[in-house]
C-alpha cells in the first residue's frame, strides 16, 4: 500500500517505526509545525519529524488541512491509506475521502470510553481497572468512527500517566502491524460505537494539578499518578508550590485536611477529607526530586498545614 502517516508526539513513534519496516510504502509523513522549545524558545522539530527525517521520508507540516492547497498536495501523493496517531489536527471530510481505503486512527482508550485529547490521564483519574488501544475508521466526528480492532490491558495499581503512555504507545504500534494485512485486503469487521456509553477525555489544564486536601486520599493519589510526568500534582508549602511525584494512600489520625499528621523515612502523611495520603517523593521550585527521607533532612513538618 501507499500509506500517508500523520502523527506528532512520542506516542506516535512505534507506529511509524513499524510502518517503515512493514514492506509498505510510506509516501509522506504529516506532523504539526515545529514549536518553540527550551530556554531559548527556538523552533524545534517533534519526535515524528525527527524520525521521518532519519528515514528519508517526505515531511509535510501544514498548520491546517482545511485549505484546498493542502488537500491537493495530499491527494498528489496518491495514498491508498492514511494512518493517524496523535496528530493533533482535525481532518476535514475532504481529507478523509482522499485515500482509497480511507483514514484509520489509533486511539489510546477502549472506545467509546474516553474520546478526546487526554484518554490516558482521564482513565487513571477515574480509577479505571483497564484500558487499551482502538484502531478506528475515521469519520468527521471526534473519535466517533467504527472500531476495527482493539487490544486491552489492565491498569496497575502503581501506574502513572508516563508508564501507561509508554505501554499503550507500544501496543498501538503492535496493533497496527497486526491489522495491516486486513486493512490492505479490505477484510475488516467494524463495530459501531454505542453512543450511550460515550465519555469525553477533555484536554489537561495545569490548574487541575492543584491538590485539594478536602478530597478523599484515594482520589488525590490517582491525581498524583495521572499527572506524572505532566503537569505534576502540586500542594503548597510555606508559600511555595510543592510538586508531588509519588504518593500512596495510608492510615493516620483524623485531622483538618492538609495537616501533616506524621513524617519519617517512609513518607509524609497528610490528612485528607477521607483517609491519609503519604507523600513519597516531592520537589520544591529549583530543587531536585527528593524522596521523603532526603526532603526531611533539614525540615520538620509534623503539624504543618499544606495548602
Amino acid at each position: 500500500m501507499r500509506i500517508v502517516f500523520a502523527g506528532t508526539p512520542d506516542f506516535s513513534v512505534p507506529a511509524l517505526q513499524g510502518l517503515v519496516h512493514s514492506g509498505h510504502q510510506v509516501v509522506g509523513v504529516y506532523t504539526q509545525p515545529d514549536r518553540p522549545a527550551g530556554r531559548g524558545r527556538k523552533l524545534a522539530p517533534g519526535p515524528i519529524k525527527r524520525l521521518a527525517e532519519t528515514q528519508g521520508l517526505a515531511v509535510f507540516q501544514p498548520a491546517t488541512l482545511k485549505e484546498v492547497e493542502a488537500q491537493q498536495r495530499l491527494a498528489a501523493l496518491r495514498p491508498e491509506l492514511m494512518v493517524v496517531v496523535a496528530y493533533g489536527l482535525l481532518l476535514p471530510q475532504a481529507v478523509l475521502d482522499i485515500p482509497r481505503l480511507g483514514c484509520v486512527n489509533l486511539h489510546a482508550s477502549l472506545l467509546p470510553r474516553w474520546r478526546g485529547a487526554a484518554p490516558i490521564q482521564r482513565a487513571l483519574l477515574a480509577g479505571d481497572s483497564a484500558t487499551g488501544v482502538c484502531l478506528m475508521q475515521m469519520e468527521a466526528g471526534l473519535d466517533s468512527g467504527p472500531v476495527l480492532a482493539e487490544v486491552r490491558t489492565p491498569i496497575a495499581a502503581d501506574e502513572t500517566g508516563g508508564s501507561l503512555h509508554d505501554r499503550l504507545s507500544q501496543l498501538a504500534g503492535e496493533l497496527l502491524m497486526q491489522q495491516l494485512p486486513y486493512l490492505a485486503a479490505g477484510e475488516r469487521q467494524a463495530r459501531r460505537q454505542d453512543e450511550a456509553l460515550v465519555t469525553y477525555a477533555h484536554k489537561l489544564d495545569k490548574r487541575e494539578a492543584a491538590i485539594d486536601w478536602h478530597q478523599p486520599a484515594r482520589q488525590i493519589e490517582r491525581q498524583v499518578r495521572a499527572f506524572n510526568p505532566w503537569p505534576v500534582a502540586q500542594a503548597r508549602y510555606q508559600g511555595q508550590p510543592l510538586r508531588v511525584w509519588r504518593a500512596r494512600v495510608g492510615a493516620g489520625p483524623e485531622a483538618a485536611p492538609g495537616t501533616v499528621v506524621a513524617s519519617g523515612k517512609q513518607g509524609i502523611d497528610v490528612a485528607c477529607a477521607e483517609g491519609c495520603l503519604r507523600l513519597c517523593e516531592v520537589q520544591l521550585p529549583g530543587g531536585k526530586r527528593l524522596d521523603a527521607a532526603a526532603f526531611l533532612n533539614a525540615r520538620r513538618l509534623d503539624g504543618a498545614v499544606l495548602g
